[in-house]
């Protein structure tokens, strides 16, 4: 019989379920169940008789099973220091910031009028679906990575590669845009504490590029030279991030906290001040024509809008393997945050929309200071100090979604690099720290350049458009796994029993591809463009390099921490040895072998 050698080396075959092979033939469902439930580390290389284009394309699909997950998190050099009161504040610091300083008035102007706390209500069902799915996964698989990690799991390799991809594109282009809506609250913070007398010009506060919609078109704007603001406020929330998990979590629970405090001092400081005219109509008659203004469809229209101010919660799962208990505080994390913002939105906009008129809002910036404003024109009463605070809290609520942003980015890098699929340098945890400080400063590093050059307008949809489509994929992954892997414990499952909940994950992703469809043309070309930046990255250098292609076996056994004898290690440290291959039929029958 002719040998086939591998870059590989054998060991005893290991099942998660006594279900035998056979067993496991006969009908489709249950040859696609099998590829889930039996975890054989021989079954990853390349088969007797199996062509190199077959096994190419079968690498493809290669999962990534949940025992090897487990086994990953266990060696995880991370510090385990987050508390589930933490996770809920970091889902918060990442949820709470431009939806309510910014897209909730313009949503008020142009779509719903007072309405607008409707289509926050609508937004937020929407979000929960989503939220329910990625707190069954992250009790299933509570490790970093997030989306990237359950497509790994559910879908293989190319398809966690795409949304790896998706979701460094998604962190670090709103990490940017942040970066950039912080600079210009920074800027007004400083004009409304001095009442008009300090004012920072835009050379140095406003990104040195603009964009043009129609037609496409980026153009350097004459005077503006570097968002010098939003470059350092990045740096310093990455050396944060460097400096340790417990010193980020506590520096975002104080801005958090800041932020928390601003808000329902607006809400209880005008409460006493609504003007009753102001809601009505409360659903302004649509006079237009175009469905996307005002009546019952612009509610839906502001709904779309609003959704993207619920972005963020994801990021609490890409801190699975730095949370004490992570398959009981995720969920609690992912839910809890979405509960609190969820109220507050709808607090805020109904004080907000009853302190002015909504039209007041239209291309309004700062929604809550005209709000603030019309007060003190109608009623004569000195608000200037809530403005001096709602401006801070504008700050603060913006800092805590870049340190959220860039906390999730390093640590999909991380995950990433973990399997082999970026460079091995973005894996390295410092010594002192415990932080992926490399993965850390280089994302940081790059989004501050970002932020200080490129227009908030150029890139900022494609985060909203990056994100439905990771939220697509863990809704089908819990579909996947739920067929597959039953048995797996899951601390939260979403409700209604075994069948029934299935529902909520569909209706999510029919909720996904919808926002995907009416997002702008030009918006999915640049996702198209950035994708196929990756797959040229991961044909080059990611395939080649994953860990859990170029060796299962070893991969299984580091995981297990049951390293097989005589190993040998290359230059990149990787498990590697050459062995001799024999088929699966005379594997358990020594004189066969000898034949």
């Amino acid at each position: 019989m002719p040998e086939e050698k591998t870059e590989q080396f054998t060991t005893e075959e290991i099942h998660t379920t006594s279900t035998s092979h056979d067993d496991n033939k006969g009908t489709f469902f249950r040859a696609v169940t099998a590829r889930y439930v039996k975890v054989d580390p021989t079954s990853y290389l390349r088969q007797e008789g199996e062509t190199k284009k077959k096994f190419w394309f079968r690498r493809l699909g290669q999962i990534k099973p949940v025992e090897l997950l487990w086994g990953d998190a266990e060696a995880s050099e991370l510090t385990r220091a987050l508390s589930a009161f933490q996770l809920i504040f970091v889902g918060i610091g990442a949820i709470i910031g431009t939806g309510i300083f910014v897209l909730s008035g313009l949503a008020a102007a142009k779509n719903a009028g007072p309405a607008v706390t409707i289509s926050f209500i609508i937004a937020a069902v929407a979000a929960a679906f989503a939220a329910l799915s990625y707190s069954e996964m992250a009790s299933m698989i509570p490790v970093a990575g997030s989306a990237y990690t359950y497509a790994y799991a559910t879908m293989g390799e190319f398809v966690a590669w795409i949304i790896g991809w998706d979701l460094i594109l998604e962190y670090m282009v709103g990490a940017a845009t942040v970066g950039v809506g912080w600079s210009g609250y920074f800027v007004k913070f400083f004009n409304v504490a001095s009442s008009g007398r300090i004012k920072f010009g835009e050379n140095w506060t406003m990104p040195t590029l603009t964009w043009t919609e129609n037609p496409p078109s980026i153009s350097h704007e004459a005077g503006r030279y570097f968002n010098v603001p939003g470059f350092f406020i990045i740096i310093f929330i990455t050396l944060i991030l460097i400096f340790g998990i417990r010193q980020s979590a506590a520096f975002n629970t104080i801005v958090v906290t800041i932020k928390l405090v601003v808000i329902l001092l607006f809400i209880f400081a005008l409460c006493g001040f609504m003007y009753t005219p102001n809601y009505s109509p409360y659903i302004p008659p649509n006079t237009s024509g175009d469905w996307h203004f005002f009546g019952g469809p612009g509610i839906v229209a502001a709904a779309t809008t609003v959704f993207f101010s619920y972005i963020g919660f994801d990021a609490v799962t890409t801190a699975a393997l730095e949370a004490k208990n992570p398959q009981r505080d995720l969920p609690i994390g992912i839910m809890g945050s979405l509960i609190i913002s969820t109220i507050l939105y709808i607090a805020f906009c109904t004080i907000m929309t009853g302190a002015a008129h909504y039209l007041e809002f239209k291309d309004a910036a700062t929604p809550a200071l005209v709000a603030i404003e019309s007060v003190m024109k109608r009623t004569g009463k000195n608000f200037q100090w809530l403005n001096i605070l709602v401006a801070i809290g504008a700050v603060a609520g913006l800092t805590s979604v870049l340190l959220i942003n860039l906390l999730a980015q390093s640590r999909v890098f991380y995950a990433m690099a973990q399997d082999g699929l970026l460079p091995p340098v973005f894996a390295k945890v410092h010594p002192r720290f415990k932080t992926p400080w490399v993965a850390t400063l280089t994302v940081g590093t790059i989004t501050a350049i970002l932020s200080a050059v490129l227009p908030v307008d150029l890139l900022g949809n494609m985060t909203s458009v990056g994100t439905l489509l990771a939220f697509f994929v863990v809704h089908a992954g819990v579909i996947v796994m739920r067929f597959t892997r039953p048995e797996v414990e899951r601390r939260f499952k979403i409700p209604g029993g075994k069948h029934l909940s299935l529902i909520f994950p569909v209706i999510g992703m029919a909720i996904s591809v919808a926002l995907i469809a009416v997002a702008e043309v030009t918006t999915i070309w640049r996702l198209f463009a950035w994708m196929a930046i990756g797959w040229i990255l991961y044909f080059a250098y990611g395939i080649r390099r994953s860990r859990l292609n170029r060796d299962p076996v070893g991969r299984f056994a580091e995981a297990r921490n049951h390293f097989p004898d005589q190993i040998e290690h290359d230059d990149t440290g990787y498990q590697v040895k050459e062995y001799e291959y024999v088929p699966e039929a005379q594997r358990n029958d020594p004189a066969a072998q000898h034949a």
